[in-house]
């Protein structure tokens, strides 16, 4: 294994670390030479001091008019044409000092406008510089060699050493800790078992591991935000040239005030004062400053964007169209619930169709094998299997024939009410069958992001007035979906022709973004005024067309992505608009005799400062997010990871209610009721009393409040309320259930369902969101998503 990540990421000499900025140089010398014509001065050698400052201005002149002539020779009119007539001016009067200071404001504006775009993309460039060069591959007779990144395939055997950079992306062949926040942002540790998908890019933080590349480099993730961050950092921001715009009106209006001035007074030096202040270097420098300062923040983000018009527009955007799977939605199939016959055992029907999947490359499959592994069943090898392709799968477990996938022949009763239960919640049903019949259900969703609700809100927030979702998918199962989020409008039933043609339809209207994650949503990305891309793995050909990708499928990232953008505009428009009003002031007060060209190019210079400076305000702040604590962030991993324990008992409490309201005199009922009890008061309460004690207070920093949780600590009075009230049954009970108890047992039982269920997405949405893991999609590529 290496020893380090030298071979991945070759650092840069140590010269070019100290070297000197370039665009200091120029700086550097002129203030020389104006305090060398300063110390003259005073020496008493003024005419050797007026020649030196009369070379100082020269200087400055001789570049910048040949830059006003280039622009005017194509046809471009700009601000610049100011400062060429104010040095031009200050030789002309001889107020060799003025025109010594607005050489030296000049340089101090490029050299700070460079500065500060250098520091802004810090973050882009670094993407960049760590970009890998080299891979270890694993020879065939077992040794290692190093090769170029480009000559690696698909397929190919790689070792990864601590340190490292991950070259392309692949599947881990042992447990990995890696440090994945280049790639999404989070400054955590993340541990991958054997097996799992990495992407590149990431650092591999622990022992070396081996890799099985699944693409080759120029497809894999960090290639595709490498691409991104060089568009960026190359293009130019079409508030730059917004800026060159708005010379159509202020050079003539600073030259025609410089001519009233000169007129009226008879003082040609009146006309020079003003030029001096009117140099606008606010309007050159504001914008792009706070433009690329706001590619740099989204960047740190997860979040590339193409260029500073691409996040210009975002921050001036008002409607929202968002596809449903896969953004709104985690885009892969969940095993929600397991529904089996009368007297039959659910984890044992969970065990045998993930026992037959195992084998079967289909996505569905994958759902059922990752559900049995999380409750920590042992999975049997099938044998005999075969798929037939619409139907399912069929093979041999622990000497029984088990079918998983449709359903043949006339469905029992309960099956029946299995169907009707999956079409209401807008399910997929996978029906498990032995030699025997049905054994059970398994009811599949595509899950609501925790964080798509709060991520509408803050969206709503920031500005955003509509919010439309588009989706493929059947109008309940959407609906369902858009209730659930909160957005505006929804269109199912929407190819991919009729998307692009929304979204054209919709920025024809208002500043339009479209955020979409698979190759579907290619057409609408590149209709709309920003396209967002959700995930730079698996959407080559959304990322391809998109305007902006995030880097990690999370919702969460476009709500901090547009605040920053919209702060980043107005930061923009502040610095400019204060600044060249403080330049007009100065100009009026020097068309009046007030301000002679001297005071006038210090003042300028000043306002200059000033402005870049606040300018720079858009490498922080305009984000609504609250930082969360360490402590809280471990809190909220470990009451998550028990949500799963509490949806089993949930699981068990509605198969016991369903027990009981269908065949109330069974003798099998008395037992589940007592086993679900039990399972409450052992699991679920105490689950509950632990987050009221712990998590809840932990979460009013957050939150801003304490009575941000108030509301669950209600829900956890009715849950133990409930509870108790099922107990008090249970304490009359002998033997059969009374026929006049049932009805409030059954008020009992779904009544607790419910709300335990309202309560956990509750939490699940407002607390859980705050701290998001970030996992891969696992969604493999072009597979189909039903049989």
């Amino acid at each position: 294994m290496g020893t380090g990540p030298r071979e991945c990421v070759p650092e840069r000499p140590a010269r070019a670390r100290r070297a000197v900025p370039a665009e200091w140089v120029p700086l550097a010398l002129l203030t020389l030479a104006v305090l060398g014509g300063a110390a003259l001065w005073f020496a008493g050698a003024r005419g050797a001091a007026g020649l030196v400052w009369a070379a100082v201005t020269v200087f400055a002149l001789a570049p910048a008019a040949w830059s006003v002539l280039r622009q005017l020779w194509r046809r471009q009119f700009g601000v610049d044409v100011i400062a060429v007539l104010a040095l031009l001016g200050a030789l002309l009067v001889r107020e060799y000092l003025a025109g010594a200071v607005i050489a030296v404001m000049v340089a101090t504006g490029r050299a700070l406008e460079e500065y500060a775009r250098r520091r802004a993309t810090r973050d882009l460039r670094a993407l960049l510089e760590r970009a890998p060069r080299q891979a270890r591959r694993r020879t065939a007779d077992g040794g290692i060699e190093v090769v170029p990144l480009d000559r690696v395939a698909a397929g190919d055997r790689l070792v990864v050493g601590p340190g490292d950079v991950v070259p392309v992306d692949g599947t881990v062949e042992e447990a990995a800790t890696l440090d994945e926040s280049v790639v999404t942002g989070e400054s955590r540790l993340v541990g991958r078992a054997a097996g799992e998908q990495v992407a590149s890019g990431v650092v591999n933080a622990g022992a070396g591991f081996g890799l099985r590349a699944s693409r080759n480099a120029a497809e894999s993730t960090y290639a595709g935000i490498v691409r991104l961050a060089g568009e960026a950092t190359a293009r130019k921001a079409p508030m730059v040239r917004l800026a060159d715009r708005y010379a159509a009106g202020f050079v003539p209006f600073t030259l025609l005030l410089a001519a009233l001035a000169w007129l009226l007074s008879g003082e040609f030096v009146r006309a020079v004062a003003v030029l001096v202040v009117a140099t606008p270097c606010p309007l050159l420098l504001a914008t792009p400053i706070a433009v690329v300062s706001g590619l740099s923040r989204v960047a740190r983000r997860g979040v590339l964007v193409r260029d500073g018009g691409s996040l210009e527009q975002l921050g001036r955007a008002r409607t929202l169209l968002v596809d449903k799977t896969g953004t709104l939605t985690a885009g892969r199939p969940r095993a929600a619930e397991t529904v089996v016959a009368p007297g039959g055992d659910r984890d044992e029907v969970l065990r045998l169709a993930a026992s037959v999947e195992q084998l079967s490359p289909h996505v569905l499959a994958a759902a059922l094998v990752r559900q049995a592994r999380e409750r920590g069943l042992p999975l049997a090898d099938p044998t005999g299997v075969t798929e037939e392709p619409g139907r399912g799968v069929t093979g041999r477990v622990d000497g029984r024939t088990v079918r998983v996938g449709q359903l043949d022949g006339e469905p029992p009763p309960w099956a029946d009410r299995v169907r009707e239960r999956a079409e209401l919640s807008g399910r997929s049903t996978v029906w498990v069958s032995d030699e025997r019949g049905p054994l059970g259900a398994i009811l599949l969703e595509d899950p609501v992001r925790p964080d798509a609700r709060r991520t509408v809100r803050r969206l709503r927030e920031a500005g955003l007035t509509r919010l439309v979702m588009v989706t493929g998918d059947r109008p309940g199962t959407a609906r369902q979906v858009a209730q659930v989020v909160g957005v505006d409008d929804v269109i199912a039933r929407c190819s991919p022709r009729e998307k692009a043609d929304r979204v054209r339809a919709e920025s024809a209207r208002a500043v339009t973004v479209m955020v979409g994650d698979g190759v579907n949503d290619a057409p609408a990305l590149a209709e709309a005024h920003v396209g967002v891309a959700m995930g730079a793995t698996g959407a080559t050909a959304s990322a391809d067309v998109a305007d902006a990708v995030l880097t990690v499928d999370r919702l969460d990232r476009l709500a901090d992505a547009v605040e920053i953008a919209r702060y980043a505009r107005r930061v923009a428009v502040q610095s400019a608009t204060v600044g060249m009003g403080l330049a007009v002031l100065a100009m009026l007060v020097a068309a009046a005799g007030r301000l002679p060209p001297v005071a006038g190019a210090f003042l300028q210079e000043g306002i200059d400062v000033l402005v870049i400076l606040n300018a720079l305000r858009a490498l922080g702040g305009g984000l609504r997010r609250r930082a969360i604590p360490p402590h809280t962030r471990e809190l909220l991993d470990r009451y998550e990871r028990e949500h799963g324990g509490v949806r089993d008992v949930l699981a068990r409490l509605r198969d016991t209610a369903d027990l009981v309201a269908t065949r109330p005199d069974a003798p099998e009922c008395g037992p589940a009721l007592r086993d679900v009890h039990r399972r409450l008061v052992d699991e679920v309460l105490p689950h509950e009393e632990a987050e009221e004690r712990q998590l809840y207070p932990a979460l009013a920093g957050p939150l801003g409040s304490d009575e941000a949780t108030s509301t669950m600590s209600r829900a956890h009075v009715e849950i133990v309320r409930l509870v108790e009230r099922i107990g008090g049954h249970l304490a009359t009970l002998d033997g059969r259930l009374p026929a006049p108890e049932v009805p409030d047992l059954l008020a009992a039982l779904y009544g607790l369902d419910a709300v335990l269920r309202l309560h956990l997405a509750q939490e699940e949405e407002d607390f859980f969101s705050l701290n998001p893991a970030d996992r891969p999609a696992e969604r493999p590529a072009g597979r189909p998503a039903g049989r």
